[in-house]
């Protein structure tokens, strides 16, 4: 098997004879056919092909298939955004009066788009500390679980998930572990190979890398046993008959039942496709994010010592730091880098940490992340504004915090402007 760096350049797509050496945009709805016949087949999922692009598109598939082989899985689907993908991978699996487990500390948007609107479609989740222990994790499932999810490294709390831990939870009541991947990426962390079966990504963050196309994206690892558990899951184990009867994890095995399921269903009915233009920017990003990850990294660490070095701030989260909390489950889970995202709060609380970014130059105030161009953001006034002081500590988000996403310039340029911000303070 080729290596991550080959994978992120040529993987996905490899162009026959005289066929164009870049992934080709196929910026079209349809797709013709010479015969209905030769559609029917299409909609029977008798032969592979497109027929309507709000469920399918070759340009997708192309990059799907690259991230998939990135992940080490089987099967993957592109999505809008990251919150389609987190919503699918979810809701392909639990219905209404269903159960779900989460790692509480989650991007603020996924937290909010379990807790309240899954919620009003009538399934619960309980939140876990991403610390709990076994047997604390243990006592969150119920006979109606479905599956367990949660965050490789935490937006923005930067808790790193024992993912060996939780999957061997998830696993022991029959239910697949969820892992969102987003900040560590392929390149840094391969969640599969910790026992996670099903990947997902904002792939707006690292895996495009420049702020230009929203997007998500789903992995199966082709590992999880449907059939052996097919009471937890009739979706996948019992005819679909609003597609012709079929039985997704019969035809379609292991490999390819929850990624065929989510989009012959999901993506039929929710139309939450990626555009075939994000779809071919997003692969510009893939080809240098292997190169791209390992500096965000690099300057992330020189930020968060200098960070940590300063009498002004308060504190710093960043797993690669020596004495952070989850440096040694780093060490285990992300032994070449992390990500560019550090988390700190500067002394005098939530009104200090507002001023401290009005007077950043370089460093822009974005409700982004991982990007090429550093950002930063104040959670509690922004992405996490829906929820209490309780909730936001329960995240692992106090109201000081400020979330710094370090880019790809020099590290000096960008240590110089928060000491100069700092100064102001």
């Amino acid at each position: 098997m080729s290596k991550i760096e080959t994978i992120c350049v040529q993987g996905g797509y490899t162009p026959r004879n005289g066929e164009p050496r870049q992934i080709p945009i196929v910026q079209s709805t349809t797709f013709k056919y010479d015969t209905s016949e030769d559609m029917a087949k299409l909609f029977d999922l008798e032969e592979s092909g497109y027929f309507y692009t709000r469920l399918q598109n070759p340009t997708n598939d192309y990059v799907a298939k690259k991230i998939c082989e990135m992940e080490g899985g089987t099967a993957a689907m592109l999505t809008s955004s990251g919150q389609a993908a987190s919503f699918f991978s979810i809701f392909n699996i639990a219905g209404c009066g269903d159960h779900v487990v989460s790692s509480s500390t989650i991007y603020g948007g996924t937290y909010n788009l379990f807790a309240v609107t899954m919620k009003r479609m009538g399934i619960e989740f309980t939140f876990v500390s991403p610390d709990a222990t076994e047997e604390e994790l243990d006592a969150a499932f119920r006979p109606n679980t479905k599956a367990v999810f949660g965050e490789t490294i935490a937006n923005p709390a930067l808790a790193v998930l024992d993912i060996e831990k939780f999957a061997k939870a998830a696993h022991s009541h029959g239910v697949p572990l969820i892992v969102d991947n987003t900040f560590a990426t392929p390149v840094n962390c391969r969640p599969f190979e910790w026992g996670a079966d099903i990947v997902t990504h904002s792939t707006t963050k690292y895996l495009d890398g420049h702020g230009a196309a929203v997007g998500g994206c789903i992995v199966d690892s082709g590992k999880f046993d449907w059939m052996a558990h097919a009471d937890k899951f009739p979706g996948l184990c019992t005819p679909d008959e609003s597609y012709h009867g079929i039985t997704y994890a019969e035809k379609f095995g292991k490999e390819g039942a929850f990624i065929t399921k989510a989009t012959a269903q999901l993506m039929r009915d929710f139309g939450s496709i990626q555009s075939p233009q994000n779809a071919f920017l997003l692969n510009l990003g893939l080809e240098s994010v292997h190169l791209r990850i390992r500096r965000h990294c690099e300057n992330a660490l020189k930020m968060a010592q200098f960070l940590k070095s300063d009498s002004r701030v308060a504190w710093v989260s960043y797993c690669g730091l020596e004495g952070d909390k989850y440096y040694e489950l780093a060490k285990k889970y992300l032994p070449d880098g992390s990500c560019g995202v550090v988390s700190f709060g500067v002394k005098g609380g939530r009104k200090a940490a507002e001023k401290f970014m009005k007077h950043l130059k370089i460093i822009a105030i974005e409700t982004h992340v991982a990007d090429a161009r550093s950002c930063c953001l104040h959670p509690a006034s922004a992405t996490h504004r829906q929820m209490t002081d309780e909730e936001l500590y329960a995240a692992g988000v106090s109201p000081d915090l400020v979330r710094l996403s370090v880019g790809i310039e020099n590290a000096d340029d960008l240590i110089a402007d928060v000491k100069q911000a700092l100064d102001q303070i």
